[in-house]
């Protein structure tokens, strides 16, 4: 007895047919002038009866409770006008089925008998409804809701863009930053606000459920009139800049109507997408290159030490800026029989889950960590600012072989040395912190065999290269 106290509280027997039966509480009297409501169950079975009662039981329970929160609201939407909204379709649900019928809104009934063809689906609720026509000569408003459709689904009002957004920093997007620093969660954020600004400012701050595939051309019109070569000096954005504005978007708007139970609406946003045929590969400096122009005695004198012995680990090593200038010194370990230092995620999110890997110290790398056991706490979480550094002293010393070429070039030097000297595709792989498409077995090697080698490609170097120099400055 979902909706009753008593097996057989408001029904009533007459002739072998059961009725519903029941008056109008006093507290709902203001909201419903009836006085007490009968309806015919059309069944002789007390049990289908008794459900059937229920069902209209729950339905009025729920209709006189919107009806009374409609009349203490003074207009305007607010969340007792939604609550309404809500106990009022719900109401109607219910009733509904009591009658035998699935509720459906007026939109779809009439485009059912369209398609049909024929609307004897839709006069069989007529037909019930007019069985439950009382003395004024029109039937119950809550059955006419119920049986023609005439509620609409309630729908909780949808943030605008930029609420959206908060929501999505706030909350919606937790798992994404609740491994990453401080910094890389600033990062993080300013990327994505950028691109919700761009809208904003092409389209305007909409409800997001009021951008249409309309708006949605538009703004990808306006991405497509910035990829075009004008004739100032602005340089035109690429199909990936501008498909990672868009894809930010498009994540907003699904992560959100996911968040808020709605997740079958169709994006505006979908399946937009520039093809990008650039060739934006990075260059690998030459072993020769290396030796002659970089390793060089007196070569970055003028740099502070932590810049200085970065360039010389990054050689031999392979790894990212951000994974050198963010060392932990329980992840530097010179005092191993295999001296390594260990990439893992110590208050900040890796770059990828294959980016935790140990890295044998060879060559000038060796030499240049036993200066910075500590690693280098002044760029902690600043590998931003690591990387302008080392761009801006490279091109000073026309360091850099083509204008193609990046402080990223040593990575890639890295890989393709290992690759001359024949080392095993998943070793590659993971010295590298590279995704392995093949089954992951093993432990790649004991860190003996693994600096046995990285010493097969380690760069010869002088012995004075690496001692600091009592000239250098404070770190910029």
């Amino acid at each position: 007895m979902s909706a009753t106290q008593k097996p057989d509280q408001y029904l009533m027997e007459r002739a072998g047919r059961w009725y519903y039966q029941r008056f109008i509480p006093a507290r709902f009297q203001h909201v419903d002038s009836r006085k007490r409501i009968r309806t015919a169950l059309r069944t002789k079975s007390v049990d289908i009866a008794r459900l059937r009662r229920d069902a209209l039981a729950e339905a009025d329970d729920a209709y006189w409770l919107a009806l009374s929160i409609e009349a203490a609201e003074n207009g305007g939407v607010s969340d007792a006008t939604l609550e309404a909204e809500q106990h009022r379709y719900e109401a109607a649900q219910a009733r509904a089925m009591a009658y035998g019928f699935k509720y459906k809104p007026a939109e779809d009934l009439a485009k059912e008998a369209r398609a049909d063809k024929r609307v004897e689906r839709l006069l069989e609720r007529i037909e019930v409804l007019e069985r439950q026509t009382g003395a004024s000569g029109r039937p119950p408003r809550a059955d006419t809701e119920a049986l023609l459709g005439g509620v609409e689904k309630p729908e909780k009002p949808v943030a605008d863009v930029t609420s959206a957004f908060e929501l999505y920093v706030s909350d919606i997007a937790f798992d994404e930053q609740k491994k990453k620093s401080p910094k890389q969660r600033r990062n993080w954020e300013k990327t994505k606000r950028t691109s919700i600004n761009y809208f904003i400012d092409v389209i305007d701050d909409v409800p997001l459920n009021e951008i249409t595939r309309e708006m949605a051309l538009a703004y990808r019109s306006w991405w497509i009139e910035r990829m075009i070569p004008g004739d100032g000096d602005t340089k035109p954005a690429s199909p990936n800049t501008a498909n990672r504005h868009i894809g930010n978007m498009r994540s907003l708007y699904d992560a959100y109507f996911t968040h808020i139970g709605s997740e079958e609406r169709l994006n505006p946003f979908r399946k937009m997408f520039f093809k990008d045929d650039q060739e934006t590969k990075v260059p690998p400096f030459e072993d020769e290159w290396v030796r002659d122009k970089i390793l060089v005695p007196g070569m970055f004198d003028e740099l502070n030490d932590d810049l200085r012995l970065m360039i010389y680990v990054l050689i031999e090593t392979g790894a990212r800026i951000s994974e050198i200038c963010n060392l932990m010194p329980e992840q530097i370990r010179l005092d191993s029989n295999t001296p390594h230092i260990e990439i893992r995620a110590i208050d900040r999110e890796l770059k990828t889950v294959t980016s935790k890997r140990e890295i044998p110290l060879v060559g000038v790398a060796l030499e240049a960590m036993r200066y910075a056991p500590n690693g280098f706490p002044h760029y902690r979480d600043r590998g931003e600012l690591v990387s302008a550094n080392l761009m801006k002293a490279f091109r000073h010393r026309n360091l850099f072989p083509t204008t193609d070429h990046v402080i990223y070039s040593f990575r890639h030097a890295f890989e393709d040395r290992m690759l001359e000297a024949g080392i095993d595709f998943g070793m590659r792989c993971y010295l590298m912190g590279h995704k392995n498409p093949r089954p992951d077995y093993g432990s790649k090697g004991s860190l003996e065999f693994r600096q046995e080698l990285l010493m097969k490609i380690a760069h010869p170097y002088p012995t004075e290269l690496v001692k600091p120099s009592s000239a250098m400055d404070e770190p910029a």
